[in-house]
């Protein structure tokens, strides 16, 4: 049998890996890792979702909104309907409940050309998102 040392140094190289390999969604340009595996009912179009999210501008690094700051709720949308920014609708896609996923959305799939500067978003800037499926059609885990 392999000593755990090795077995943990295995386990370690295999999860450095998987974190390189960021997820291609057909037909979009956004990409996805998952950050934790979730279980159970899965985010289909049509569920209304409720998430934790925190946004950041890629090219600054800078947060523009936490579902997590004080005095901030969970966030609930309809999923697959275009209810909000194409990279985050289609990213969040088959995450089942408790999974967490960051997603990479170049500015085509978010907020274009224009940006949010209101939030801090440049033109043409490229977010980061970090999703946790905290409810999916009022299941929760």
């Amino acid at each position: 049998a392999m000593p755990l040392q090795q077995k943990l140094s295995l386990l370690l190289v295999l999860v450095a890996l998987a974190s390189v390999f960021a997820v291609d969604i057909p037909g979009l340009k956004t990409t996805y890792e998952v950050v934790k595996e979730g279980s159970g009912a899965t985010v289909s179009k049509g569920s209304t979702v409720t998430v934790h999210a925190t946004g950041t501008v890629k090219q600054t690094g800078k947060k523009f909104w936490s579902t997590k700051d004080s005095g901030q709720q969970p966030f609930t949308y309809q999923a697959g309907v275009g209810k909000v920014i194409t990279g985050w609708d289609n990213g969040c896609l088959g995450m089942a409940l408790g999974e967490i996923r960051k997603l990479d959305i170049p500015a085509e799939e978010g907020y274009g050309k224009r940006g949010f500067p209101a939030w801090g978003i440049p033109a043409d800037g490229g977010l980061l998102f970090e999703i946790e499926v905290l409810k999916i059609d009022g299941k929760e885990l």
